[in-house]
C-alpha cells in the first residue's frame, strides 16, 4: 500500500536509525563484538569535541545504526529489525554466549516469519528474522 503525497518525494531509502544508549563505548562493544557489526563512523564534534557521533552497521548493509547518549530522556526503549541468513544458527550462537539478553525460544505466530528477540544492554529491542528471497537488498 502506498500513501499519496501532495508532491512526489525524493526520499529513496531508510539510511539511519538511532538508539539512545547510556554508554557509547559499551554499546560499541556490544554491537561489534556480540552482533558482529562494523563501525561506520566514530567522530567527535562540538566546539571542544565534547559530543560524539557513533554509527555501526552489519557488514554490507547500507542502513546504519547511530548510538547516541540520552538527550533529555532515559536510554533504551527503541526497536529495530534485523535479518540473518540462518536464524536457528544465529539464535544458538547468541544463547550459547550466556551474556546476551536473548529469548530462550524461537517464536512464530500465524502469518508471521519465524523470529527471536534480544535486547541490548540499554533495553533497546532487536527482532531477528531470516532473510527471504523477496526481501529487498
Amino acid at each position: 500500500m502506498t500513501t499519496p503525497t501532495a508532491q512526489p518525494t525524493t526520499i529513496t531509502e531508510l539510511a539511519l536509525t538511532m538508539f539512545t544508549v547510556s554508554d557509547q563505548d559499551a554499546a560499541r562493544t556490544f554491537y561489534t563484538e556480540v552482533l558482529g557489526f562494523e563501525v561506520r563512523g566514530d567522530d567527535r564534534y562540538g566546539e571542544n569535541g565534547e559530543m560524539r557521533w557513533l554509527e555501526v552497521a552489519p557488514p554490507g548493509s547500507r542502513a546504519r545504526l547511530a548510538l547516541n547518549p540520552p538527550m533529555g530522556g532515559a536510554p533504551g526503549g527503541g526497536g529495530i529489525g534485523l535479518e540473518c541468513t540462518d536464524l536457528r544458527a544465529e539464535h544458538a550462537r547468541l544463547v550459547a554466549r550466556g551474556d546476551v539478553d536473548v529469548d530462550a525460544d524461537l517464536m512464530q505466530t500465524p502469518g508471521a516469519p519465524l523470529l527471536f528477540m534480544l535486547r541490548d544492554p540499554d533495553g533497546n529491542h532487536i527482532v531477528v528474522t531470516e532473510a527471504t528471497a523477496s526481501a529487498p537488498s
